[in-house]
């Protein structure tokens, strides 16, 4: 059974950075590409960043280049997104994603960027 547990979300000002993880059981973690989505209220959820299997692909939402980065520790089955210079846009709950023929989702970490 796929799972996958998002954290590291909170609460942070303008301009402060915060590390999400996500730590993944249930399949071979170093064969599938990962990605990090974010839904904010009233929005459909957005694509943030991919890294493939290996993490020699990645790909960036054009809203977070420059300010986000996503790697992966396979040993670890985990797969982290640093956020940095956040603003109140990045206000939004975070999901870890992989892809097997079926969309798989954790639960969820909300982050808010505030004063």
């Amino acid at each position: 059974q796929v799972q996958l547990v998002e954290s590291g979300g909170g609460l942070v000002q303008p301009g402060g950075s915060l590390r999400l993880s996500c730590a993944a059981s249930g399949f071979t973690f170093s064969m599938y590409a990962l990605n990090w989505y974010r839904q904010a209220p009233g929005k459909e959820r957005e694509l943030v960043a991919t890294i493939t299997n290996l993490g020699v692909g990645i790909n960036y939402a054009d809203s977070v280049k420059g300010r986000f980065t996503i790697y992966r520790d396979n040993a670890k089955s985990t797969v982290y997104l640093q956020m940095n210079s956040l603003n109140t846009a990045d206000t939004a709950v975070y999901y870890c994603n992989v892809r097997m023929g079926w969309n798989n989702w954790g639960q969820g970490t909300q982050v808010t960027v505030s004063l």
